[in-house]
């Protein structure tokens, strides 16, 4: 298997032009200290797109770029964008799918990884999805005001933090492909024997001690299980 992914490609338009041409004026801050582009250069990308800025808008108006005429700058930085593509090379070798589950792990684990000690956000997961004790109902409730603005409670990002682990752990598993043997311990002794309808069955040997806790691997395979369906039930939520 060969893969080779280019970035996202990324718009570059007046206001961004605009940005490079001004770019001696620093930008502003906003009243939570966030930096933004300043007055004057959001206004000169206005020009650059529309041949003219917008008027302030009034409390009640509707108003957006859609009847707004178009500079030919704006159509021509729009036309370069649409011939932009993003680069993706991917050449899939026969052996990549004798065990395609455990070729795609070795892809996915360290994305997740990643995508954990990088992620800003956290979408929203289901009660049932997770422990009790990170369930919503288990965190203070919500005011009324804190639900009309959309808040989230205080295990919200727990609870992604939480299924990202699993299906790390899912994952994970895989790669290592031994986890089976953590349940196993002693030494195989095994002898072929011969039966009455001149068949063989493997029998223990004297000297066989092997000993399998079963529940235990059983109840690791459902975690794997487990790890595997929430990364395709939450599939959509993975981006930073």
């Amino acid at each position: 298997m060969r893969v080779k992914i280019g970035p996202y490609k990324n718009w570059f338009g007046p206001y961004q032009l605009a940005e490079v041409i001004l770019f001696w004026i620093p930008k502003q801050k906003d009243e939570y200290g966030f930096p933004h582009t300043a007055d004057v250069v959001h206004k000169f990308g206005e020009w650059l797109a529309h041949g003219s800025v917008e008027s302030k808008h009034e409390i009640g108006d509707i108003f957006g770029d859609d009847n707004r005429q178009e500079t030919w700058i704006y159509k021509l930085l729009k036309w370069i964008d649409k011939k932009k593509k993003r680069k993706i090379y991917v050449r899939i070798d026969r052996w990549d799918t004798w065990s395609m589950d455990n070729t795609l792990s070795h892809i996915i684990l360290p994305m997740l990884k990643q995508l954990k000690e990088t992620t800003h956000g956290a979408p929203w997961v289901d009660d049932e999805d997770v422990p009790e004790h990170l369930r919503s109902t288990s965190a203070p409730p919500l005011t009324e005001e804190q639900k009309n603005i959309h808040d989230v409670d205080d295990n919200h990002f727990k609870r992604w933090k939480w299924v990202l682990d699993e299906m790390i752990f899912a994952f994970q598993s895989e790669v290592d492909d031994d986890w089976e043997d953590k349940f196993t311990t002693g030494e195989y002794d095994l002898r072929s024997k011969k039966t009455d309808d001149n068949l063989y069955q493997m029998v223990p040997g004297p000297n066989h001690t092997v000993v399998t806790d079963w529940d235990g691997r059983k109840a690791y395979a459902e975690r794997m299980k487990n790890g595997y369906r929430l990364f395709g039930k939450y599939y959509q939520n993975l981006w930073d």
